[in-house]
């Protein structure tokens, strides 16, 4: 990348959208930062504070001047994080134009430009299955996000693109940043905040042939969601969809036990065991939402093949060092967490 290219970021003042920015200016980048600051514009404000912006920009002025060829000449890169990312929205129309015709607009916009594209695309495009490759026979939505998210892959993989477009399925991601997300913020934060404040963490009861906190989820830090995102920023030459996942699965448990350990430790505390945790009520179990029945993924696991045969060779942190890492922000600086 040139010293000072301009990169435009959507969804940018959110959670993988601000942490890409950041990235961004550490590479010394100009951003583009692009979302809708129609309603919580106080809390994206804050959650990009510390950043270094060139410019801001409302998503509807962005895609109007998307739409009419407006933007920026040396506007080289768009990475497109902006979405409804509200796995219980029943409103398919509300999800299919933020979703589907925004990411199809963008889609447009670079390949007449010639600019790079990589977008967030969503491991829950994969549904219940238990293979997750890249690969339609494996895909199958369980709720309207899903759907909305298949379907733009589906787009895509259908225009054969001429220019660098790359699709990035991202599993659980956690990490600093996400404080705005509210319920749908990452189990990491929920259990780290659920434990600073009551001294334990819930989690759901069992179900699908799992025990109670067995569920099974392939759980990323937003530190490598970041740097597989500038590994294709890199390499222009490089499409298609790919997994953005460890490429190993964690039991709930576990991601609980990897926050209540890391918050002992800060404590002076020797780590607790999984039935230690449960006997003195660090863990205990609720029922699944009725809401969820049904639409649940109790098991996922990123194929890595294709990412590591694009170039891709970078470890991904363990749970208990990427939670460690995140207890170490929410405690130390909880105005940025």
């Amino acid at each position: 990348m040139t010293a000072r290219a301009l990169i435009a970021v959507t969804g940018g003042a959110g959670f993988i959208g601000a942490n890409l920015a950041a990235a961004l200016n550490r590479r010394g980048c100009d951003v583009l930062l692009v979302d809708d600051f129609a309603g919580g514009g106080e809390e994206k404000l804050r959650n990009t504070a510390d950043l270094n912006i060139a410019e801001r920009m409302d998503k509807r002025e962005f895609l109007e001047a998307a739409r009419a060829g407006r933007l920026p000449r040396e506007l080289s890169a768009v990475l497109h994080q902006g979405a409804c990312a509200d796995t219980m929205e029943t409103d398919e129309k509300y999800m299919m134009e933020n979703n589907l015709e925004y990411s199809k607009t963008l889609f447009e916009f670079c390949a007449k430009r010639g600019a790079q594209f990589i977008y967030a695309s969503s491991a829950s495009v994969y549904g219940g299955g238990d293979v997750f490759t890249e690969s339609p026979e494996c895909e199958s939505a369980l709720n309207i996000y899903a759907k909305s998210k298949l379907l733009f892959d589906n787009f895509v993989r259908g225009e054969r693109a001429q220019f660098q477009c790359v699709g990035l399925r991202y599993f659980n991601v956690y990490g600093p940043r996400e404080d705005h997300k509210g319920r749908m913020a990452s189990v990491a934060r929920h259990f780290l905040l659920q434990y600073m404040k009551d001294g334990g963490v819930r989690l759901f009861e069992g179900g699908g042939g799992y025990a109670d906190g067995e569920q099974r989820r392939d759980f990323i830090s937003v530190e490598d969601v970041v740097a597989i995102n500038m590994f294709f920023l890199d390499n222009p030459s490089i499409g298609g969809i790919y997994n953005a996942g460890c490429g190993r699965s964690e039991s709930f448990n576990a991601v609980a036990l990897a926050a209540i350990n890391a918050c002992r430790r800060r404590d002076g505390r020797e780590p607790a065991t999984l039935e230690r945790a449960r006997e003195e009520g660090e863990i205990s179990y609720i029922p699944m939402p009725a809401a969820l029945r049904g639409k649940y993924q109790n098991y996922t696991e990123a194929d890595l093949t294709k990412l590591r045969a694009a170039g891709y060779g970078e470890k991904f942190l363990r749970i208990e060092e990427g939670v460690d890492r995140y207890a170490e922000h929410l405690l130390d600086a909880p105005a940025r967490a």
